[in-house]
């Protein structure tokens, strides 16, 4: 089970974009995810008139190692460290600072 999943808001702890916040677009694989907004380049293209694509500069959002962002708790509005609980036989997610759910309803 992953610390971080697609649709968590995060903040970068490390890096060019340290201090920015995004929302999970996606896991790359084990180690990295996609988050909105952080890590984009600029990626040049070439125009493709088989499929009726314009070419020039591209922004492109780029895969980050996921121990460089954090899960934003919503009761704090700081990024903490997330550790595992069984509640009611199922295994879920809670912050280590206060011992909430991740994702729960207030």
């Amino acid at each position: 089970m992953q610390r971080i999943r697609k649709g968590d808001e995060v903040i970068v702890i490390t890096g060019r974009d340290k201090g920015k916040r995004g929302t999970v677009l996606s896991r790359v694989d084990d180690r990295h995810v996609t988050v909105e907004g952080i890590n984009v380049a600029k990626k040049h293209t070439r125009p493709n008139p088989m499929t009726g694509a314009t070419g020039g500069i591209v922004n492109k959002v780029m895969p980050i190692d996921q121990s460089n962002v954090m899960l934003v708790n919503p009761a704090t509005g700081k990024g903490e460290r997330v550790g595992f609980k069984v509640v009611d036989g199922k295994k879920v997610r809670v912050f280590k600072s206060d011992g909430s759910i991740v994702g729960a309803k207030a």
